[in-house]
């Protein structure tokens, strides 16, 4: 029997080819890490159910492929996420560089509300490391990201990155600002969820509402 959930968050996981972000969807479905995995071809999928302040939440991860000759097919599975962790390689420059890239594509081409969390990941690796700590965070604060270094090696931050993200989307849904009813929030109620809808309220009538002639 499968285990019930009262919301579903679709999560992209994005950056350039090579930053990790398999080992870190690996690592947060299973606990696994391969040292020696192959890049990802077109997209990866996971799924794994939370408790996110209190509320069963399943979060639907699309890991998408790097490389530039398959953007155009992961880009296609952009639409309607709610979530997104924008991945780069703290010991590559250039993945660095190409952060403005993906996080345009996000913008456009996701839900207008998608909460995004910069990750910097191979934390592991501090001796090689060619993006700073400092840098990055500037970065994440010009873009308004949320901002975490992770290790898919150690597992270091990996489930905080998931469920940081997935509070923020939360939070947006309990002050009104993500509407889980609107087509392409990236946001589904779960087969746990019992929604309630009060019919909306009639104004009083007032005197001079009244239709008798005296």
């Amino acid at each position: 029997m499968s285990e019930s959930y009262e919301y579903l968050f679709k999560f992209l996981v994005i950056g350039s080819a090579g930053t990790g972000k398999s080992s870190l969807l690996n690592n947060f479905i299973g606990n696994k890490f391969k040292e020696d995995r192959c890049h990802t071809i077109g997209v990866e999928f996971g799924s794994k159910i939370v408790n996110i302040g209190g509320k069963s939440t399943k979060l639907q991860i699309w890991d998408t492929a790097g490389q530039e000759r398959f953007r155009s097919v992961t880009r296609s599975y952009y639409r309607g996420a709610a979530g997104a962790l924008l991945v780069y390689d703290i010991t590559s420059r250039d993945s660095f560089n190409a952060l403005s890239n993906w996080l345009r594509d996000a913008r456009t081409l996701a839900s207008p509300n998608i909460v995004i969390l910069l990750v910097g990941n191979k934390k592991d690796m501090e001796e090689s490391r060619e993006v700073t700590f400092t840098e990055a965070s500037q970065f994440a604060q010009e873009n308004e990201l949320m901002f975490l270094e992770t290790s898919a090696k150690t597992g270091e931050n990996v489930e905080e990155a998931f469920l940081k993200c997935s509070k923020t989307i939360l939070a947006k849904i309990e002050t009104g600002e993500l509407d889980p009813e609107r087509i392409g929030s990236g946001i589904q109620y779960g087969t746990g969820t019992s929604k309630r809808f009060s019919a909306p309220k009639k104004p009083a009538r007032s005197p001079s509402d009244c239709a008798c002639h005296v």
